[in-house]
């Protein structure tokens, strides 16, 4: 039995969706452990696109079982509407292949409309959030007065929970001249739809470890991007939540023995959604190539997404922090038109060179990137699936990639289909 977590190692949108799309085929049961719904997997089965937001990448799989661990946070609304849409697409969900953790917090309504209320008061400072109440459910969350599934499950408690919950937002509502939640209304939305949601809901730490115990082989799903991460992102332009692999036991429920391999899914190039620091962004003739080839917008919000040259110095320190066994190179076919491709390799900062990201704001947006230049390879590596049949220039940027970060590529993906991967060591087996 091997363990695996999945994780981006940049700032998300690495292509995540199609890896553990193949992982999944291979494990039997799928965790998502943090996140909520501002980030979307696209899977593509036999033609057919699947666009996923909370629902782990398993449930489009007979036989899997999919879990939404305790650390994440549900918005019952949105989830519903996600299961309704699947089920549409010849997808069934039910108690049998999914589960949820009693544990987990709710997003509410008041948390969407804080998250909007705040995003556009920010003005030039904004974050760049999806606006869809992760971060101020989090705050909840932190803050002990979060409502969780399993107060869905009394009248009573529910009542408490909300009294509790509605005493802190509703004097910030004031003070901003908002209307007042009233707990009536919203309990009586919530008992509705209690049952709907209570039929998922279990003890999920319990139902992992006795997955453990038959030897099931457990793929751990992350959210976002380990540069997105709360505690080691580009902090304050960051997620409410821990990305890194560690959160994958956190947010489930299982003790860090569980993991044995934790797979870094890693662009051939670097984006960003939103606002914050880049330091190798693109906005050239280049950057609108990388966007255009590498269909570069959001799944969720359709976003345009920020593109510019590998960032050697990221996703090294993120190895580092994260403990990233092997990464997955995705869309290296992007690059396959370049006359020439640049890595960086450090940062120089008021004529100082540094060999890692700095931690303030500041300094992140102030840093100058310094590269090294490799010549393009100027021909078709899409749909390869054979590392002795690439470019020899291909391989070269790929072999002082490995070497620059101090990690082994172990899989590179020349196209979205999943059958275009060139397998070099297999998470569930090394």
């Amino acid at each position: 039995m091997r363990n695996v977590v999945v994780v981006g190692s940049q700032w998300g949108d690495e292509g995540k969706g199609k890896i553990v799309d193949w992982l999944s085929d291979q494990a039997d049961v799928v965790v998502r452990f943090q996140g909520g719904h501002n980030a979307g997997h696209t899977l593509v089965i036999n033609g057919k696109v699947f666009k996923l937001r909370l629902l782990p990448s398993g449930i489009v799989r007979e036989g899997k079982i999919s879990i939404l661990g305790n650390g994440v946070v549900i918005d019952p609304w949105a989830l519903l509407d996600e299961i309704k849409d699947i089920k549409k697409q010849g997808i069934n969900v039910t108690p049998e292949n999914f589960m949820i953790s009693e544990s987990a917090s709710l997003i509410l309504p008041f948390h969407r409309e804080m998250d909007e209320i705040r995003e556009d008061a920010a003005g030039k400072e904004k974050i760049g959030t999806t606006r869809r109440g992760i971060g101020p459910c989090y705050e909840d969350k932190v803050g002990r007065r979060a409502i969780r599934v399993m107060d869905l499950r009394s009248e009573s408690n529910l009542d408490k929970r909300l009294e509790n919950v509605l005493l802190h937002h509703n004097a910030i509502r004031k003070g901003l001249k908002k209307k007042i939640f009233k707990k009536k209304e919203l309990k009586e939305e919530l008992l509705a739809l209690a049952p709907k949601i209570l039929k998922f809901a279990q003890p999920v730490w319990l139902k992992l470890d006795e997955f453990k115990k038959k030897r099931k082989k457990i793929l751990f799903e992350g959210a976002q991007g380990i540069l997105l991460d709360v505690d080691h992102g580009t902090y304050p332009f960051v997620t409410s939540s821990n990305t890194v692999p560690a959160m994958a036991a956190t947010g489930s429920g299982c003790g860090p023995n569980t993991i044995n391999y934790v797979l870094g899914i890693t662009k051939a190039y670097t984006t960003r959604v939103g606002s914050g620091p880049f330091p190798t962004e693109l906005t050239d003739e280049i950057g609108e190539t990388l966007g255009r080839r590498g269909k570069e917008f959001g799944t969720v919000t359709a976003r345009k997404r920020r593109c510019g040259w590998f960032d050697g110095v990221l996703v090294r320190q993120t190895i580092k922090i994260s403990g990233i066994t092997g990464i997955a190179l995705t869309k290296l076919d992007v690059l396959d038109e370049l006359e020439e491709i640049k890595m960086c390799i450090g940062y120089e900062l008021d004529g100082k060179k540094l060999d890692y990201l700095p931690a303030t704001s500041e300094d992140q947006f102030n840093i100058k990137p310094i590269y090294q230049t490799f010549p393009g390879w100027k021909s078709s590596t899409q749909g390869i699936r054979n590392i002795e049949e690439l470019p020899e220039k291909a391989k070269k940027y790929i072999h002082a990639l490995e070497d620059f970060i101090g990690c082994k590529v172990s899989s590179i993906s020349t196209s979205p289909e999943r059958e275009d991967t060139i397998l070099i060591e297999d998470p569930f087996k090394a």
